[in-house]
C-alpha cells in the first residue's frame, strides 16, 4: 500500500511539473480542421494556377500573372488566419473543460518561439515574392514551418516535434521537385495536419 501511494504521488508530480511547463491545450481537433481548410485552399490554388486564363507555359516553367499571385497570397493568408482561429477556439473550449489557464507564462514561451521561425520565413518568402521567385515559396512555408514546430515543441505535446521534423522533411523533397510545390504543400498542411490532428484526437481528446 506504501508503496502504491509514493507511486501515485509520483505520477501527480509528474503531470504537475508537465502541466507548469509544457502547454496540454492543443486540440487535435483543430489540427483536423487546419488540414481540411489546407486542402481546400491548395484545390482553390489549383483552379487559380492551373484553369486561369493569365497563367502561360507547362507546370515547370509556369508564368503566372501579377492577378493569380495576389488570389494565391489570399487564399493562403485565409487558410491561415481562418486555421489560427479555429486553433485558438478549440484551445480556450479545452482548457476550459480541463479548468486549465489558456493564457500563461508556458503559453508565452510556446507562442514566442513559434512565431520566431516563421515570421522570419515570412519575410524572407515576401522578398522571394518581390523578386519573382516563386517556385520556392512552397517548399519554404513547409521548412520553416516545420521549424516553427520542432522550435516550440518543447512547450507543448511531444508529438508536434515530430510533425515539424516531417514538415522539415517534405520542404526539402519540394526543393529538388519543384514543379510540384503545390501538391507538397497540400501533403504537408492539409494530409500530414489531417493524421497528426487525428492521432492527437484519440490518444489525448476522445475520452
Amino acid at each position: 500500500m506504501e508503496n502504491e501511494k509514493y507511486l501515485n504521488d509520483l505520477s501527480e508530480i509528474k503531470n504537475l511539473m508537465n502541466r507548469s511547463s509544457r502547454f496540454l491545450s492543443l486540440s487535435g481537433l483543430s489540427g483536423i480542421l487546419a488540414g481540411t481548410y489546407a486542402l481546400i485552399g491548395a484545390w482553390l490554388a489549383y483552379k487559380t494556377i492551373y484553369f486561369d486564363t493569365s497563367t502561360m507555359g507547362a507546370y515547370k516553367n509556369l508564368v503566372i500573372s501579377e492577378e493569380a499571385v495576389i488570389r494565391l497570397l489570399v487564399i493562403a493568408a485565409s487558410v491561415a488566419i481562418i486555421s489560427l482561429l479555429t486553433g485558438i477556439l478549440l484551445s480556450v473550449q479545452k482548457a476550459k473543460k480541463n479548468n486549465e489557464t489558456i493564457w500563461n507564462s508556458t503559453a508565452r514561451r510556446l507562442v514566442i518561439n513559434f512565431l520566431i521561425p516563421l515570421v522570419t520565413g515570412g519575410f524572407f518568402i515576401l522578398f522571394l515574392i518581390e523578386k519573382e521567385m516563386l517556385g520556392l515559396i512552397a517548399p519554404l512555408t513547409l521548412i520553416f514551418y516545420g521549424l516553427a514546430c520542432v522550435n516550440a515543441s518543447k512547450y507543448t505535446i511531444g508529438g508536434v516535434r515530430y510533425l515539424g521534423l516531417t514538415f522539415i522533411v517534405l520542404g526539402l523533397v519540394s526543393t529538388w521537385f519543384l514543379g510540384y510545390g503545390l501538391l507538397f504543400w497540400a501533403l504537408g498542411f492539409g494530409v500530414c495536419h489531417i493524421l497528426y490532428g487525428s492521432i492527437m484526437y484519440f490518444k489525448y481528446e476522445r475520452n
